[in-house]
């Protein structure tokens, strides 16, 4: 709720069964097509990145306006993890646990 680093430091790619369109969850219009099988939340390919569900400021009050809805690779992402740690450091935050 107050981190979002993730939300503006990665590309987020993932199948196109994720769509709701194709039976999955991701809402239409946030994501556009990079491949026949894949799909990329939009705005996390632009630069700066910023995911199109991302709603706030990284570091302050962040939310994601799909979580429900979110594909795999952001429900993967756990917090404290290596991959949070280094979302969070290039956003110059620091590590969860300190």
């Amino acid at each position: 709720m107050s981190c979002g680093a993730c939300c503006c430091a990665y590309r987020v790619d993932f199948s196109v069964h994720e769509m709701e369109d194709l039976g999955g969850t991701v809402p239409a219009g946030l994501a556009v097509e990079v491949s026949g099988a894949t799909m990329r939340m939009r705005g996390t390919d632009h630069v700066p990145m910023r995911c199109a569900a991302f709603q706030g400021r990284v570091g302050e009050r962040a939310s994601c306006g799909i979580y429900e809805w979110r594909p795999n690779p952001c429900r993967e992402l756990e917090p404290g993890s290596q991959g949070c740690e280094r979302a969070r450091a290039r956003h110059g935050l620091p590590p969860l646990d300190a």
